[in-house]
């Protein structure tokens, strides 16, 4: 059966791999956006905590209403509408087999606007996701498809843009492949780097490591650089490097990440990562290609010149026994780090290494538990508690030591119901969700505000989960000590007109929410009792009615209600004259 697996697996990384070898000719293609001077806010790839960047976030000049085109003939296959993620997107099918996304639209052109606005009254949703064949939207290229805006998950107007294969949907990068040049003749910045020892405990799979060391990198010129030491880094008989960089673009003081990465040791590449694209079942190895300790605590990319034994092979095109840097004691040795971003523009970092004459020894805390990162892993902690973590959610094997704390906080709103309880060392990223379930005593009156938190250092963040036969489940990706709580207290509604107010001059209203601590799963918005359409901006906290039926003088009464995660519910009621 493992070798069954293992050669899935690898017939896995070969597909993808053959992918991302397709080969896109840019002249198929034109600009997304009409009106913009073509800077970027974010590139493909980039390196975010659970996952890569799927494509570029192009500027539109902090406003919204920028036209949006047609890049390739095709048709709109797909329309979507949610109040996170991408917001309002369109999807267009292209006939040269790739598929272009437009996310964070303020809206679709009229005629996919009424198509939308009818199907959102006739199934009562504010949730849509639509697809359609090749004759119902058909798209030259240039036609006009809608508006630029700031909707879903954004945080500040821009156009989100990928390139898709249409069929297998694997990612392109649309800077290397040419379809988008923003102006940039600025190599990446290497920052720092670090290095870690590590040592194998054979019987049980495990690479443990050293701690860190980290050494700062200086600009020396163009796009030289060295480390502010002026000896060679120590090294062990066994490790690797983690190279801290960033890189920047003409005319914007954002950051991005880079395209690819090099490690030259004596003259020899031995380790290369290359960021051309990705299918989304791939996208959260981001946290096995970065060092994703660090990476949650730098603005940086944290880049692991190693591969863990699980990450697929077609982010590394050059890698020699996983990119681990052998080095007998005495020994001398220069290693040389090339960045490269994905307009061409390179860096690169040189410096000496001598071996130690101690290594890193291995040690297991025989209190630990061994968890593997493809089997099914069941921990109990304590009576009242245990978790599964599924075969295939660790990306190596690991050791963990599960622990149990009481916990307190009289500053806090919510009320406190169980212990608190670690499952996972800290940092420790998971490709899928793992299911945790805390007996707690819990008064009925509590239960169905019972939900799952999670204590990290910057305090208690909601997890989800609900009550169930006298304990709370909850299936999540992150890592922390959780705890059972309950959430009292409802979100709040602010509407932005006074009671009575005559709107008639008013083309929406806008409802400020917000909430304590599980914030709103849910909103409903109704006038005269009727349901109407909405539209929720999370990150900016509010919900907009726009008005879709001509003035009447009339009196109306509008009705906002939202709940929240924790199941609390409010509900808001207000005149208006129109």
């Amino acid at each position: 059966m493992r070798r069954i697996l293992i050669l899935s697996l690898v017939f896995l990384s070969l597909h993808a791999l053959s992918a991302v070898a397709q080969k896109i000719d840019p002249e198929q293609y034109i600009y997304p956006l009409v009106g913009v001077d073509g800077s970027c806010t974010a590139n493909f790839g980039e390196m975010r905590p659970g996952h890569f960047h799927a494509g570029v976030d192009i500027r539109t000049e902090g406003v919204e209403g920028k036209k949006l085109v047609a890049v390739a003939d095709g048709y709109i296959s797909r329309v979507y509408l949610a109040a996170g993620g991408y917001g309002r997107a369109i999807y267009i099918t292209h006939n040269n087999g790739t598929m272009s996304v437009y996310g964070h639209l303020q809206r679709f052109r009229n005629d996919i606007e009424k198509h939308v606005i009818a199907e959102r009254y006739a199934r009562k949703s504010n949730y849509l996701d639509l697809y359609f064949t090749p004759d119902r939207w058909p798209v030259k290229q240039g036609d006009f498809i809608g508006y630029s805006g700031n909707s879903g998950g954004s945080m500040g107007p821009h156009l989100h843009f990928e390139i898709r294969n249409a069929s297998t949907q694997q990612l392109y990068n649309p800077v290397k492949t040419g379809i988008i040049t923003p102006a940039d003749t600025l190599a990446p910045r290497i920052l720092k780097l670090h290095y870690m020892e590590v040592d194998s405990v054979e019987s049980a799979g495990v690479c443990m490591q050293s701690p860190m060391r980290s050494y700062s990198a200086v600009r020396e010129r163009g796009g030289k650089y060295r480390l502010t030491r002026e000896t060679p880094i120590e090294v062990g008989r066994k490790g690797y490097f983690v190279c801290e960089v960033t890189d920047r673009r003409n005319g914007t003081h954002n950051r991005f990440g880079v395209w690819r990465v090099t490690a030259y040791i004596d003259g020899k590449a031995y380790f290369e990562y290359q960021m051309n694209g990705f299918t989304f079942n791939h996208s959260r190895y981001c946290d096995a290609v970065s060092y994703y300790p660090l990476q949650l605590k730098v603005r940086t990319e944290a880049i692991r010149l190693a591969r863990l034994n699980n990450t697929p092979n077609y982010f590394y095109p050059t890698l020699i026994e996983r990119g681990l840097v052998r080095t007998a004691p005495g020994e001398k040795r220069h290693i040389r780090i090339e960045a490269e971003d994905d307009s061409g523009n390179i860096s690169e970092l040189e410096f000496d290494i001598v071996g130690s004459e101690e290594s890193f020894k291995a040690e297991v805390d025989p209190g630990a538990r061994l968890l593997y990162a493809y089997n099914n892993n069941n921990l109990g902690i304590g009576t009242a508690a245990h978790a599964m973590i599924p075969s295939g959610a660790l990306h190596e094997n690991i050791y963990t030591r599960v622990s149990q704390r009481p916990y307190s906080d009289p500053k806090s709103k919510l009320t406190i119901l169980s212990d608190l309880y670690r499952i996972l060392p800290p940092y420790t990223p998971l490709k899928h969700p793992m299911t945790v379930a805390i007996k707690a005593d819990i008064p009925e009156s509590l239960r169905q505000h019972a939900v799952m938190a999670i204590k990290t250092p910057r305090g208690l963040s909601y997890a989800g989960g609900k009550y169930y036969k006298g304990e709370v489940i909850v299936k999540s990706s992150s890592w922390g000590e959780y705890i059972v709580v309950a959430d009292t207290e409802a979100p709040t509604v602010k509407a932005n007109f006074k009671p009575g107010e005559n709107l008639r001059n008013r083309s929406s209203v806008t409802f400020h929410i917000r909430d304590n601590f599980s914030g709103s799963s849910n909103y409903q918005v109704s006038v005269d009792g009727q349901w109407v359409p909405a539209d929720r901006f999370p990150m900016k906290g509010t919900v907009v009615y726009k008005f879709d039926k001509p003035a009447d003088r009339r009196t109306h009464t509008i009705t906002v209600k939202v709940t929240d995660g924790a199941g609390n519910t409010r509900t808001f009621s207000s005149k208006y004259v129109r």
